[in-house]
């Protein structure tokens, strides 16, 4: 009995390592596009070369603040301290983990029933959003410098490998 459960220890850790990190990509990438969301459309930010040429003329373009590199870049040092405003939800039929929100954005009650929020729990999350986004920054950044359909999923499934298990899951839960 014993070495059967040390057997199934392993895999119980790596289970909740990858609902972890998958909980964090995608909280990650909800984070990022509301906060894209909120910046006027209308803001440019000016992007190129500042020098001149020899015709006298300047490489300087303007493009959308909300989805240019130096607002990403700017979003992905702070975005992981919004993951104390989630809780961790486990799912009773396949008791994987899942991240919810805790406090909306708009302050309307969220259902909280079954979610545990604590210390531990924001913690591990914020350490883990903080490591996706350290190691894959530039292809969030890629990803979301464009206005793409399911970044979520492309991202933290098919370009990371953090969801494999979320392939198999229906998208209303994801």
């Amino acid at each position: 009995l014993a070495l059967a459960l040390a057997s199934l220890l392993p895999a119980a850790g790596a289970r909740r390592s990858q609902d972890l990190h998958c909980g964090a990509c995608r909280a990650l990438v909800d984070e990022l596009e509301w906060e894209i969301a909120q910046v006027d459309p209308r803001k440019t930010i000016q992007m190129g070369s500042f020098r001149i040429n020899p015709d006298g003329s300047q490489s300087v373009v303007e493009v959308p603040y909300a989805r240019s590199e130096a607002h990403l870049t700017e979003l992905l040092e702070r975005v992981c301290e919004k993951m104390k405003e989630y809780g961790e939800k486990l799912d009773p039929a396949t008791q994987r983990k899942s991240y919810v929100r805790v406090i909306s954005h708009d302050g309307t009650k969220m259902d909280l029933s079954g979610v545990k929020f604590d210390g531990d729990v924001t913690s591990s999350l914020k350490f883990a959003c903080e490591s996706i986004a350290e190691e894959y920054e530039d292809e969030l950044i890629e990803f979301l410098s464009h206005e793409a359909e399911n970044v979520k999923d492309r991202l933290c499934s098919k370009r990371t490998d953090l969801c494999d298990h979320a392939l198999h899951i229906p998208h209303d839960e994801l």
